[in-house]
């Protein structure tokens, strides 16, 4: 299966957060979309492997991708090593992404910067045709992206560029968000706070997106930076 889109997340969940609306409005506009999560998120303070396992099921669901993966690195200790480049170069290899969105280069969590790293080295040499890799015992084509571009999540980043959200794409980024009820705001929970379980940043999905928006004189948007130049034939293509 090729795909469009491939969107890469260091834990269940942060690819709802940085640019679910965008993937929601990809796949309405017919784009082939795959979401895969490097780990299971289970370190974080509140849910489980399992529970999240569930939930970004349910949040695919929401968002209408393809397909969503799990690589089932280890939570806050996988590396930008060989082992783990080859296993996300084959992914990149069986899909054959036109675009790939990963994680910021830098964030308050630290596998968000490493996993964004990680990405960006294995996009480059999923590119290499020296770099044996197979899929079903049966041998890949390299095969490099076109883009790679990191949406943002926890830190207030600069954006490179901003994808307007109609209100039914923001609607569906936040509904997918909600399917992860064991992390974010729930005045019922008895587990312990987190940085991410406060009703302020259960807000903050859509004021930021708002904000976004009101930059650009839209009423939504999600930014992205980008790794590369962008390349355009015309201006025809701006807002």
């Amino acid at each position: 299966m090729k795909v469009d889109i491939l969107a890469f997340g260091a834990h269940p969940d942060d690819v709802e957060l940085g640019c679910g609306g965008t993937l929601a409005k990809m796949v309405f506009l017919n784009k082939k979309v795959g979401i895969i999560d490097l780990t299971q998120g289970e370190l974080g303070t509140r849910g489980s492997a399992e529970i999240r396992k569930k939930e970004s099921e349910e949040a695919a669901k929401i968002l209408k991708v393809a397909f969503r993966e799990n690589l089932n690195f280890k939570d806050g200790f996988f590396k930008n090593d060989e082992e783990h480049q080859l296993k996300v170069l084959s992914k990149i290899r069986q899909y054959q992404p036109d675009i790939v969105l990963c994680n910021a280069p830098q964030d308050r969590h630290i596998d968000h910067p490493k996993g964004s790293k990680l990405i960006l080295d294995s996009c480059f040499l999923s590119g290499l045709k020296k770099i044996t890799s197979y899929n079903n015992e049966i041998a890949q084509e390299a095969w490099r992206p076109n883009y790679i571009f990191h949406y943002i999540q926890w830190q207030e980043l600069k954006p490179d560029f901003i994808v307007n959200l109609e209100q039914e794409f923001l609607d569906t980024k936040v509904k997918s968000v909600l399917a992860y009820k064991s992390q974010f705001y729930d005045e019922t929970s008895s587990e312990n706070n987190t940085p991410i379980s406060s009703k302020n940043f259960l807000e903050s999905v859509s004021y930021r997106a708002k904000n976004l928006g009101r930059l650009i004189g839209k009423d939504s948007a999600e930014g992205f930076i980008t790794s590369n130049y962008l390349a355009i034939n015309n201006f025809d293509g701006f807002i």
